[in-house]
C-alpha cells in the first residue's frame, strides 16, 4: 500500500472514529436541547388547544424526561376510545385536524393558529358551511335585519351539537384584511364593509324604522320571531362572549388534578378508603372486575344547607397492563345528601361506591384516587390486580363475593347499573364486617358443569362450610337437585342469619364437587361478626 493509501486511511480513520470527550458533551447537550425543543412544541403547538390547564400545570412541574414521556402516553390513552386497540383514534384524528388546518387555512401563519383552525382542532367539520368566501354584494338575512349591503369575504359554520356548548351553534369568520385570514366574528355586522353608500347597508329594519310605517315595522318584527336562528349567543352581545370563550376551551376530560396525582406517582393519606376487587367470567378472554370503594361517612367534610348535610366526593381509577399500557380510565363523583334528622346517625355508616372493569386476563396494577370536594383531603391506593383466566374446559368458579346486601333488580336494570351482576344486585361488604343483627348473603358462580348425556344436566354436590379457629361452626350441604336453574353455569347465592353467632372472625368455605368429571373447586373468605350498630354506641 502506498503511503499516501496510509496517510488517506488514517484521515478517513479519525473523521469516523470515536468524538473526543468535548465533541461527546457538545453532542448530548445537543440532544438534550433538541428534545426540550421538542417537548415544548408538543406543549405549545401539538396539545395547545386540547390540553388543560391541570394538565399543563402537572406537566410544566415535571423534571425528568422518563416523567413528561410517561405524562404524554398517558394524555393520549386518557383520550382513546378503544384503549384496548392498538390504534388510537383520537390522536390520530387531532394530527389529520391540524394537518387539514395547515392545508387550507394558511394565511400568512399556519392554519393551526388561525380562529378557523382552532375551533376546527377543537370542535371538528361542522356540519354545514355557507358564506360568500369573495365577498361582495350580499342580501342578508332576516334575522340579520334584511336588506343589501357589501362585505368582506365570509364563512358561517353551522354545527349541530357542540358539548358544552348546546344545540344549533353558529359561528362566522371574516376576512376584513382581505389576505385570507378569517377572524372568528362576535357579531354579524363586522362582515359589513362600512364605505358602502348608506342606502345599500341600511337594514330593513332600519329603513322601516326611518320610514316610521308601524304596521311595516310590526309585520317584519313577527318575522324575524318566526325565522331567528339560534346563532351562538343569540343577539346578546354578553352571550355571544361568554359561548365563544367557552368554544375555545380544551374538550372536558373531569378531574385532571386526580389524574396528575396518579400519573406522577404521588401518595397521600388524609381520606383513608377501603377496596375490593371482585372477579366474574364473562367470556375466554374478558373478565368483568367489580372494584368496590367504601369510604367511612366520619371522614368526609359534610356542608349542611337548609337542614341537609351534603358531600361531594370525586372518584378517578386507572388500570395499567405490565407493559406500562393504560386498559381502563374511570372518574366518577359522588353526591351524599342526608337530613339533619339522620346525620348524627349516618356518620356510624359508611357511603360505597362500584365500578365494573371488562379486563382481558392478565397481570395489573390499579391506581385509586378519592378526593373530597369540600375538604380537598385526598386519599390513594395503588394495588397490584391479577385478572385469573377462566378455563373453559376445567371446573372454575367465579370469586366468592360476601355481600351485605343481594335482592332482584328490575329487568331495565340488568347487566347497566352498579351492583349488578345477572339479575342480581350484588352489594359486597367491602371490609368483611357483619352486625350480629343482620344477616350475610354470598354469591358465587360456576363455569364449565359437565352435563348427563340422557337428560342434559350437572349433577353436583356444594357444601358451604363456616369455620372459626379451625372449628366447623355451620355446614350446608346441597345438590343440584335441589337447586333451582342447574346448568353448566350456575349462580348459587344465599343468606345467612348471624343472630347465633358469637362476635369474632369467621371463615365460609363453598366447596362443588362435580359428580360427573369428578372435579373439585373451592373458593373462600374471612369475615367478621361484630355488636349490632345500637349496641356498640
Amino acid at each position: 500500500m502506498s503511503r499516501r493509501l496510509i496517510v488517506g486511511a488514517i484521515a478517513i480513520a479519525l473523521l469516523v472514529g470515536p468524538a473526543p470527550a468535548w465533541a461527546q458533551r457538545d453532542s448530548d447537550s445537543a440532544r438534550l436541547e433538541r428534545a426540550n425543543r421538542a417537548l415544548e412544541r408538543w406543549l405549545d403547538q401539538d396539545v395547545a388547544f386540547i390540553i388543560t390547564s391541570d394538565e399543563k400545570d402537572a406537566f410544566e412541574a415535571l423534571t425528568a424526561d422518563e416523567q413528561r414521556a410517561s405524562f404524554i402516553e398517558t394524555f393520549w390513552l386518557r383520550r382513546d376510545p378503544t384503549p384496548d386497540s392498538i390504534e388510537n383514534e383520537y390522536r390520530e384524528e387531532h394530527y389529520r385536524r391540524i394537518a387539514h388546518t395547515n392545508e387550507r387555512f394558511s394565511s400568512g401563519k399556519p392554519g393551526w393558529m388561525t380562529d378557523r383552525g382552532r375551533i376546527y382542532i377543537i370542535h371538528g367539520e361542522p356540519t354545514s358551511k355557507e358564506g360568500q368566501v369573495q365577498g361582495g354584494n350580499y342580501q342578508r338575512t332576516i334575522e340579520e335585519g334584511g336588506g343589501m349591503t357589501n362585505v368582506y369575504p365570509f364563512e358561517k359554520w353551522y354545527y349541530r351539537y357542540l358539548p358544552g356548548l348546546g344545540n344549533n351553534i353558529e359561528f362566522e369568520f371574516v376576512d376584513p384584511t382581505m389576505t385570507g385570514e378569517f377572524r372568528l366574528a362576535l357579531h354579524p355586522y363586522e362582515k359589513e364593509m362600512m364605505g358602502s353608500s348608506l342606502s345599500s347597508s341600511m337594514t330593513m329594519r332600519e329603513q322601516l324604522m326611518e320610514d316610521g310605517d308601524e304596521r311595516n315595522r310590526a309585520i317584519f318584527d313577527r318575522q324575524q320571531g318566526a325565522y331567528q336562528g339560534t346563532r351562538i349567543g343569540g343577539d346578546n352581545q354578553f352571550d355571544r362572549l361568554e359561548l365563544f370563550t367557552k368554544a375555545f376551551l380544551p374538550p372536558e376530560i373531569k378531574f385532571t388534578d386526580l389524574e396528575a396525582i396518579v400519573t406522577t406517582n404521588l401518595s397521600y393519606n388524609l381520606l383513608p378508603f377501603d377496596v375490593r376487587t371482585d372477579f366474574v367470567r364473562v367470556t375466554d378472554e374478558t373478565v368483568l372486575a367489580p372494584v368496590t370503594i367504601l369510604v367511612r361517612n366520619r371522614d368526609i367534610a359534610f356542608q349542611e344547607t337548609q337542614g341537609i348535610h351534603e358531600a361531594t366526593l370525586n372518584i378517578f381509577g386507572q388500570v395499567t397492563g405490565i407493559n406500562g399500557r393504560i386498559a381502563q380510565t374511570f372518574e366518577d363523583t359522588i353526591t351524599l345528601a342526608t337530613p339533619d334528622a339522620l346525620f348524627t346517625d349516618s356518620l356510624n355508616r359508611s357511603s360505597i361506591y362500584q365500578k365494573v372493569l371488562p379486563l382481558s386476563p392478565g397481570l395489573y396494577k390499579i391506581d385509586l384516587v378519592v378526593k373530597d370536594v369540600q375538604s380537598e383531603n385526598v386519599g390513594t391506593i395503588n394495588q397490584r390486580l391479577a385478572v385469573p383466566r377462566f378455563s373453559s374446559e376445567q371446573l372454575t368458579a367465579s370469586s366468592l363475593i360476601v355481600a351485605d346486601l343481594i335482592e332482584p333488580v328490575p329487568p331495565r336494570q340488568i347487566g347497566s347499573a352498579p351492583f349488578v351482576l345477572g339479575s342480581l344486585r350484588v352489594r359486597p361488604s367491602v371490609k368483611q364486617e357483619f352486625y350480629q343483627d343482620k344477616e350475610l348473603y354470598y354469591w358465587i358462580q360456576i363455569y364449565n358443569l359437565q352435563v348427563d348425556e340422557n337428560d342434559q344436566k350437572p349433577s353436583a354436590t356444594v357444601e358451604t362450610l363456616i369455620t372459626r379457629d379451625g372449628r366447623e361452626v355451620q355446614k350446608i350441604v346441597e345438590t343440584t337437585n335441589e337447586l333451582s336453574g342447574a346448568a353448566q353455569q350456575m349462580t348459587l347465592q344465599k343468606m345467612i342469619d348471624l343472630s347465633d353467632f358469637e362476635l369474632g372472625e369467621y371463615t365460609i368455605q363453598v366447596r362443588i364437587t362435580d359428580n360427573l368429571s369428578g372435579e373439585i373447586v373451592s373458593q373462600s373468605s374471612d369475615f367478621v361478626v361484630q355488636e349490632p350498630l345500637l349496641a356498640s354506641r
